[in-house]
C-alpha cells in the first residue's frame, strides 16, 4: 500500500548533515560487472589457456599495464582467485600461477564426488521444470557441439549442465565451488574430450543424468552423476600418468 508524503517520519540528520536531495537513494539500479570482475575472468581464462604460465611469477604492476588498468582491480582479482587455488602471492616479488599435480586431480575428484552427487540427488526433488528444460538445452548443444567437433563449445555447455544441477540443489555457494574445482583441473590443462573419450560419449553420460532428472529419479540422477565423475576421474588420471612415463 502506498504511503502518502504528509505521513512519512521525517528523516533524521546523521552527523555529517543531512543528505542532499541529489544523492543517490536505494532503489533499483542497472546489473554491470564491476572492474575487478572483468579482471578476474580475463586473468582465470589467461591461466587455464596458458598464456599466464604455471610455476611462473608475474607482478600485480605489470598485470595492470598489460590489461590498461589501474593496480587495484588486478590485486582485488588475485587475491579472489589466490582463494581458489589458482594463484600464490610471494611477498615482495609478484604472484606466481599455481600448478596441479595429480595427487590433487585425485583430491579435486574425491571432493567432487562427495559434494555433488548428494546435491544432485536433492536437486531432482526440487527442480522446477524450467530448470529441468535449462538442463535439456545445455545437452541439445553439447549434443550439436559433439556433432561438429567442437570441443570448446561442449565444454562451455558441460559446465553449464553441471552448474544448473547443482543451483537446482538451492546451494549456490556449493555451485560455485564446483565451479572452483574444476578451474583447478584446467589449470593443469587437461581434458578426457577426444582423447581418453570421444565427445559422444560424453554426452551419452549427460543423458544418462538427464534421464533419470526426468524421470524424477533421485537416486538414479545421484548414481549416474556419480558414474560420469568417476569416468572423468579415473581417465583423466590415467592419461595424465601415461604423459609422465618415460618413452
Amino acid at each position: 500500500m502506498a504511503v502518502s508524503s504528509d505521513s512519512t517520519p521525517p528523516v533524521r540528520a546523521s552527523r555529517a548533515g543531512s543528505r542532499r536531495r541529489s544523492e543517490p537513494g536505494l532503489g533499483p539500479i542497472g546489473v554491470r560487472p564491476s572492474r575487478t570482475q572483468e579482471v578476474l575472468e580475463v586473468v582465470r581464462a589467461s591461466i587455464i589457456a596458458g598464456e599466464l604460465v604455471s610455476g611462473e611469477l608475474y607482478s600485480v604492476a605489470d598485470l595492470a599495464e598489460t590489461l590498461g588498468v589501474s593496480r587495484t582491480p588486478v590485486r582485488e582479482a588475485l587475491i579472489e582467485l589466490a582463494t581458489r587455488g589458482m594463484v600464490r602471492f610471494e611477498r615482495n616479488r609478484g604472484v606466481r600461477i599455481l600448478g596441479t599435480s595429480i595427487h590433487d586431480l585425485e583430491e579435486i575428484f574425491e571432493i567432487r564426488l562427495m559434494l555433488e552427487v548428494p546435491a544432485a540427488r536433492r536437486a531432482v526433488g526440487r527442480m522446477l521444470p524450467v530448470e529441468v528444460k535449462g538442463l535439456r538445452s545445455h545437452l541439445t548443444s553439447m549434443q550439436r557441439a559433439a556433432e561438429s567437433g567442437d570441443v570448446a563449445r561442449l565444454w562451455v555447455h558441460d559446465r553449464q549442465f553441471h552448474r544448473a544441477l547443482m543451483i537446482a540443489s538451492g546451494n549456490r555457494r556449493l555451485a560455485e565451488y564446483v565451479d572452483t574445482l574444476r578451474d583447478m583441473v584446467l589449470v593443469r590443462g587437461v581434458t578426457t574430450a577426444g582423447r581418453a573419450r570421444s565427445l559422444e560419449a560424453i554426452v551419452a553420460e549427460h543423458r544418462a543424468i538427464l534421464d533419470r532428472v526426468e524421470a524424477g529419479d533421485a537416486d538414479g540422477t545421484a548414481a549416474a552423476l556419480g558414474a560420469h565423475i568417476e569416468q572423468t576421474s579415473r581417465l583423466l588420471i590415467a592419461q595424465e600418468q601415461d604423459l609422465l612415463e618415460p618413452a
